[in-house]
């Protein structure tokens, strides 16, 4: 499977996730461990990607996403943002909503 088409697969699986350096127990850089805690902060489930562990992933998402830095954070297909971005939508408490209600709506599509 081409890169573009394994990322646009894992955005269209995944309602959020979350492409970072590390995991969310292991960040290997400090604004992915920034994001990373802001999402374990919402409460609800989120998927990541290591893309230490996917250098394909790595060189093709910037360009896929028109987004040059790591860690990003993708709701429902939309890239929100890099770690600036939300670390301040959650201090303005912007962010927790949009997490809640994309978990929300896919928990109960799952339970449909």
């Amino acid at each position: 499977m081409e890169t573009v088409e394994k990322i646009k697969q894992q955005i269209s699986e995944n309602p959020i996730i979350v492409y970072m350096k590390g995991s969310p127990k292991l960040p290997s850089c400090g604004f992915s461990s920034q994001v990373a805690q802001i999402m374990i902060n919402c409460g609800e489930q989120f998927a990541f990607v290591d893309i230490l562990q996917h250098p394909d992933i790595r060189a093709e998402l910037p360009k896929f996403a028109n987004w040059p830095t790591f860690p990003q954070l993708w709701v429902e297909g939309e890239l929100i943002g890099g770690c600036d971005i939300v670390v301040e939508m959650f201090q303005k408490g912007e962010l927790q909503p949009i997490i809640k209600e994309t978990a929300d709506k896919h928990r109960s599509e799952t339970e449909d």
